[in-house]
């Protein structure tokens, strides 16, 4: 497992990455109304971090392969059944739905990776609850974080939290290392279990100061089950078609704790 500890220099870099990456967050979300289409979203997403924060979209033609075309959006847009990757697309937002919207913006070439959801108008009661307890599954994994943790406690807090308001945990897709490198080692699982003896390094994986990772927990209404992407290539869903939530931050490991890099001005974590 090729793991980064980031020098004093890169630390900085992401600090200033992830303040961007928060700020396109804090921009776009007096936009996400009934009516306005995620097309909409990604436009003036991508304007403000091309013109306004002189950056990159990391998303933006990333990752194709033989089998999928690169990504063809700035940001992604991931509404109700969508778990994540979801492509902006021109279907109008509607009163009731909630939305993930996963910004990473790239500067001096260090990675800011985060995203929130967004509830659009009024929604249903367990739709507001699957979003708050999401979130509060992304903050007791970012409270645990320092050196000398195994990344398997984190997985634990978010699984026993999520089960224990009767949701359930993507094991499919989880956070990652980052810094120059948009996805690198360890993986960061938002579950435990020791029926996965292929998964014992990253769940054994030991927290050293100067890491720089996502935590980013997928938690679904239903089963956790989810379909194979869609014919995109990209745009996950889950099987049962219930609704998915996720927030997501980028982490700095400390000498004595955490700091969030992609925190916003209304956060207190």
């Amino acid at each position: 497992m090729q793991v980064t500890i980031k020098t004093q220099d890169e630390i900085e870099k992401m600090r200033v990455a992830g303040r961007l990456a928060a700020e396109v967050l804090e921009m776009i979300e007096p936009h996400v109304q009934p009516g306005i289409t995620t097309n909409e979203l990604n436009d003036l997403c991508h304007q403000y971090i091309v013109e306004v924060q002189q950056a990159i979209p990391a998303p933006l033609h990333y990752g194709g392969s033989h089998d999928r075309p690169p990504y063809p959006k700035s940001i992604c847009t991931s509404v109700n059944d969508v778990i994540c990757h979801g492509i902006p697309n021109d279907k109008p937002l509607k009163a009731g739905d909630i939305v993930n919207i996963d910004v990473t913006v790239i500067k001096d070439a260090y990675h800011g990776d985060t995203s929130k959801m967004f509830c659009v108008g009024a929604v249903a009661p367990f739709a507001n609850k699957l979003v708050r307890v999401t979130q509060e599954c992304l903050y007791l994994g970012i409270q645990h974080v320092k050196p000398g943790v195994a990344l398997k406690e984190i997985g634990i807090l978010i699984q026993d939290h999520a089960h224990k308001n009767h949701f359930s945990v993507v094991r499919e897709y989880c956070g990652h290392g980052i810094g120059r490198v948009f996805h690198e080692d360890p993986q960061v699982l938002h579950y435990y279990t020791p029926l996965e003896p292929h998964s014992k390094k990253a769940f054994d994986f030991i927290l050293q100061e100067g890491m720089t990772f996502t935590i980013e927990p997928m938690i679904n209404l239903g089963k956790r089950n989810v379909k194979p992407a869609a014919s995109d290539g990209w745009t996950v869903k889950t099987k049962d078609r219930s609704l998915s939530a996720q927030w997501e931050h980028t982490i700095l490991v400390t000498h004595d704790g955490y700091e969030v890099l992609t925190r916003r001005k209304e956060e207190s974590i």
